[in-house]
């Protein structure tokens, strides 16, 4: 006996077959018949992709594209609200194979700097070395150990490290300036582009004060008209990292840049280049609205989590948003 069709598949196979969305009841149905009417692969052939070459800045000696490929998701750290199954489907749709098919379109795209944890070391040396990979990594260190976290990323090849977001805010925070301070001595003994990573505004104003000078930052940049954005009246300095809450009106894994005009004036000061992340706002914001005002608003470097399928989309719209954005509609010079 054939096995069962399930749901989903006689549903495409009778929309495909009767050609009209007749007597769709549920949204799933006609969410399908739209995916039917207009659909494209969905996993694009990394070898087969049109090249495209991105701009680039300069951090250091390192020249990288405009546009960063993040880690978040090819390690399966997903922000997802409430939903709690999502880092562990993301985690399971990216094997090792599917990474390197990743990076290797990013790379055709003109994409050749990913941002990501020590842990994913491993995969980028078998991306390096197995594969003919050639794309530049960008280390948060985040381990238990900060200190070891550095170490084990620049022996793992990384060509920048920096202070994860978190770890930054968590250690201003808590008034543990001398710590951090320990771990920025540390970086830059190694050799490579150094950075400080944050996600609240008074991380940056805070190591700005302690008179550190980084070779790059990591900020949080997006916009706030998405629907689960917190209220404004109801945010907090380091909200990112102060865990989630109960409260509706309150942060629950939903918001990363609770001051954005305060941080384009804040960061539009600073001389170092820039790399805004989260500019998304984990996938609340569309690439078209969300990657030329960021370019707009500052930023030398944009840092964008993306699943295979998104890439040609992703670097398309950055090319055409780089093209949009000129030295007079930017609130900063170029930093990089």
């Amino acid at each position: 006996m054939n096995a069962p069709i399930n749901r989903r598949k006689f549903l495409r196979h009778s929309l495909l077959a009767g050609g009209a969305a007749v007597g769709l009841s549920s949204i799933e149905e006609k969410v399908l018949a739209d995916e039917i009417r207009t659909a494209t692969p969905t996993t694009p052939n990394p070898r087969a992709a049109d090249r495209l070459q991105l701009p680039r800045g300069k951090i250091g000696s390192l020249e990288i594209s405009r546009v960063i490929c993040g880690g978040n998701l090819i390690g399966g750290w997903a922000h997802s609200r409430d939903l709690i199954y999502v880092s562990t489907l993301v985690k399971a749709y990216h094997t090792d194979e599917k990474i390197f098919d990743t990076l290797h379109l990013a790379e055709q795209r003109g994409i050749n700097t990913v941002l990501t944890n020590p842990s994913a070391g491993r995969v980028l040396s078998d991306y390096w070395h197995a594969e003919g990979g050639k794309i530049q990594w960008i280390s948060d260190c985040a381990t238990a150990d900060i200190k070891a976290g550095i170490k084990q990323s620049v022996d793992d090849g990384a060509h920048a490290i920096y202070i994860q977001g978190s770890r930054c805010d968590q250690m201003v925070r808590d008034n543990r300036l001398a710590e951090l301070e320990q771990a920025v001595s540390l970086m830059r003994e190694q050799g490579v582009p150094w950075g400080l990573g944050a996600h609240s505004l008074d991380t940056v104003r805070a190591c700005v004060k302690a008179g550190f000078e980084p070779d790059f930052w990591a900020k949080t940049l997006h916009q706030d008209n998405y629907w689960s954005a917190t209220p404004a009246d109801r945010r907090l300095p380091f909200d990112e990292v102060n865990g989630k809450r109960r409260d509706h009106d309150r942060h629950h894994d939903n918001m990363w840049c609770t001051d954005a005009s305060g941080t384009i004036a804040c960061m539009g000061a600073l001389k170092q280049p820039w790399i805004a992340f989260k500019v998304l706002a984990a996938g609340a914001i569309h690439p078209r609205q969300a990657f030329q005002w960021a370019f707009e608003s500052g930023a030398d470097f944009i840092c964008v989590g993306m699943f295979d399928f998104q890439v040609v989309e992703n670097s398309t719209i950055a090319q055409r948003a780089l093209e949009n954005v000129t030295q007079a509609g930017r609130s900063r010079p170029w930093r990089a």
